[in-house]
């Protein structure tokens, strides 16, 4: 099928790219991306080759001064105290790879040091390493997040915007007739349904059943499931599929539902760009993204049924716990509005 041949492109494009870093990683990091390789998605493992790399590079900028990064060793790893993994959290506050400045915020530290742990719980399990320092070391404290969603004002003006193109600059005016129909069936999709960006994209037009409104999506992990929409996503659907089916030039094999105008599959970044593009003129103080859409969807299906466990099992979230602590204000919310809605006394 199309859409398994999407994902397994997408798999093979992973591999590629961590068999390019893994030749200038030490021979460990190898070992380890294929220890893993058996219960971790290609995914998964190109992140972890990230972070390795610029924890390898730490190491000889700061520790291991007289190496280069593919001549360290489980030798070199075995001395790393606790106080290393403590100067490389500091590290990661501002530091420069490849020539680029990068920083990290308390997420992105703690998601560094949970590779470095499993990277060192690998060799000390497979007996390699005398002790695992890395479990010593303290998970940067987890600020809650702010949770940003659009009120249902926003979402009406957000699906005006891209219908009419109004408020949009002269250059965006240039294309918004050409992608106007497109860009509205995909906002809608997100508002509507709670899908993830990189589903949407994976999405194939024989994926979509209007026979009982439902469309088969793929998962992380490559599970597929089936999603419901309402009447509003079949009419931006049926509209844009009716306009996808008059376009020119369309290859026959080309089974993508959402295109670009070089009429090839849709690609994550473009639709990034497509949100953030109308919701600068909505709301410029939020930083709409297609997963704030998809809180928003999010935070709409909790408001109306008040059943946290349908609300995770819509979303695709594999533990409960994710949901209930991304909609817990909103559940404040729902109490809130319950009391104030109590009467004592006539008016």
């Amino acid at each position: 099928m199309a859409t398994e041949n999407y994902y397994k492109e997408r798999e093979k494009n992973c591999i590629k790219r961590i068999d390019n870093m893994l030749e200038d990683m030490p021979y460990m990091a190898t070992e380890f991306i294929l220890g893993i390789t058996e219960y971790t998605s290609p995914l998964t493992r190109l992140n972890y080759t990230y972070d390795l790399r610029i924890f390898f590079d730490f190491l000889t900028k700061k520790v291991f001064k007289s190496k280069l990064i593919y001549e360290l060793n489980l030798e070199d790893i075995a001395k790393i105290d606790v106080t290393v993994f403590e100067n490389y959290l500091a590290y990661l506050s501002l530091y420069e790879i490849n020539g680029k400045e990068e920083t990290c915020n308390e997420r992105a530290k703690a998601r560094k040091l949970a590779t470095v742990r499993a990277f060192f719980k690998y060799f000390f399990n497979k007996g390699k390493l005398p002790y695992n320092n890395a479990s010593k070391v303290n998970t940067p404290k987890l600020h809650d997040k702010e949770i940003i969603r659009l009120d249902i004002h926003e979402v009406v003006r957000l699906l005006n915007l891209a219908d009419c193109g109004d408020k949009l600059s002269g250059r965006q005016k240039a294309y918004h007739e050409n992608t106007k129909i497109r860009d509205v069936a995909i906002l809608t999709m997100f508002l509507g349904t709670g899908i993830r960006n990189s589903e949407l994209v994976g999405l194939n037009v024989d994926d979509i059943n209007f026979e009982d409104m439902s469309f088969a999506v793929t998962r992380k992990g490559g599970n597929r499931t089936i999603l419901y929409f309402n009447d509003e996503v079949e009419r931006a659907l049926l509209t844009w599929l009716e306009k996808r089916s008059a376009i020119k030039d369309l290859p026959e094999d080309e089974k993508a539902l959402f295109l670009s105008l070089q009429n090839k599959r849709i690609s994550v970044r473009t639709i990034q760009e497509l949100v953030k593009k109308y919701a600068k003129v909505i709301t410029p103080l939020k930083k709409i993204t297609p997963h704030k859409l998809r809180s928003t969807f999010g935070t709409n299906l909790y408001r109306e049924t008040q059943d946290i466990y349908m609300v995770a099992n819509v979303l695709g979230h594999s533990d409960v716990n994710t949901t209930k602590k991304h909609y817990a204000a909103t559940s404040e919310d729902i109490k809130r509005r319950a009391i104030k809605s109590v009467k004592l006394r006539d008016d």
